[in-house]
């Protein structure tokens, strides 16, 4: 297995989320734009994920031997495209050039996560080895980045992004296509889905977890700020999180078993909808904000290690690379344009301890559906 070429993608990708969550928001905020309209831009970052990896994920389906091929273009366009937010800076201008940029930006992780998986073959409780690296990548661009927005302006984003997104291109040229799994071919997906009250819950759960964390992606920086808090003290909390995440990913090969799926399942929203609260009612403690922190290990860390683990045994054969675009569609994607949207005007209208309240219900709600339908 390719290890430490494919670690070097998830590093420079995740490093390039760990500059565009926490501190696009505070760039688009300095341009001027309300609550609302920040949460609408954000969406569109989310919303490309419900398209994108699915047609991305059919060609792919398509041309099998030649997948890494794909995902090279894709990250090519996604620099090119991004280009555009150094030519204007109004509102519908940024939404076309961010809706463009991250429609390729968000079709290369799904399929680069089934050549991993691939490539591990039957070790695939190995993958927290290799994803950490993501993690890490993540947490050095958000206190680096936290550090030098103290002193210098918010448009410092602009480059840094840029420069990340030609790494991701980069190491995708080092990147060996995998040969599949062999597996029973199955049928249409749209019909094995719809036939499969158990996977649509998943995907349900998956939808209202990923929903509840929109307001922690969007306007988490922002409402520390608030507080007073420093660039450089919440870049360390962002950061502390996935401290704490990498921990996780490199235990998790020891109690990531299939009989355990349902349970970690159920507690991940649990320990979530806490982590909510914590952040939503208690934003002047710093030591519960540091506990708040810690919890992302299970309410992303954990949860996304799961969900991959049973995307893998869902979608087999052919089906693959759909399925695993699917759970980025319908989690990252479309529950978080719709989390991003409802809390922009959740935010403004009502503030954020009701955001983050309403963020807790919606995933104790995803904790009753796992536990409804969701079996071992």
């Amino acid at each position: 297995m390719p290890y430490w070429r494919l670690s070097t993608f998830y590093f420079v990708y995740f490093a390039t989320l760990g500059v565009i969550l926490p501190y696009w928001s505070p760039y688009l905020s300095s341009l001027g734009f309300s609550l609302s309209e920040i949460g609408n831009l954000m969406a569109i970052i989310m919303a490309t994920k419900v398209v994108a990896p699915n047609i991305w994920a059919w060609l792919a389906d398509h041309h099998v031997q030649h997948t890494m091929r794909l995902v090279r273009l894709a990250a090519l366009l996604a620099v090119v495209a991004y280009l555009g937010v150094f030519f204007g800076i109004s509102f519908w201008w940024l939404a076309l050039v961010m809706a463009a940029f991250t429609f390729f930006w968000n079709a290369v992780l799904p399929q680069v996560e089934v050549i991993t998986l691939n490539h591990l073959g039957d070790d695939d409780h190995r993958y927290g080895r290799v994803r950490l690296w993501g993690s890490i990548g993540l947490i050095l661009a958000s206190l680096a980045v936290g550090h030098a927005l103290d002193s210098n302006p918010e448009k410092l984003v602009l480059p840094i992004i840029l420069f990340t997104l030609a790494a991701i291109f980069v190491s995708t040229l080092f990147i060996p296509d995998a040969q599949r799994t062999r597996h029973d071919e199955q049928s249409g997906i749209v019909g094995y889905i719809l036939r499969s009250p158990e996977l649509l819950s998943f995907l349900g759960v998956c939808f209202l977890l990923q929903a509840s964390h929109a307001p922690y992606y969007t306007f988490y920086t922002l409402y520390l700020s608030d507080f007073g808090y420093s660039k450089t003290v919440i870049g360390i909390l962002w950061a502390l999180g996935v401290v704490f995440e990498v921990i996780l990913f490199l235990a998790l090969h020891r109690f990531l078993k299939p009989t355990r799926f349902r349970v970690l399942f159920i507690w991940s929203c649990i320990i979530t909808a806490v982590r909510w609260l914590i952040i939503g009612l208690f934003p002047e403690s710093l030591p519960l904000l540091v506990l708040a922190q810690v919890l992302h290990a299970v309410s992303f860390g954990l949860f996304h290690g799961v969900s991959v683990a049973m995307i893998h045994r869902y979608f087999t054969g052919r089906h693959q690379h759909r399925g695993m675009a699917l759970y980025g569609s319908i989690s990252f994607g479309a529950g978080g344009a719709v989390g991003a949207l409802v809390s922009g005007y959740l935010m403004g209208w009502f503030g954020p301890a009701v955001t983050f309240a309403t963020a807790s219900v919606a995933v104790l709600l995803a904790a009753v559906l796992g536990w409804w339908q969701v079996k071992g």
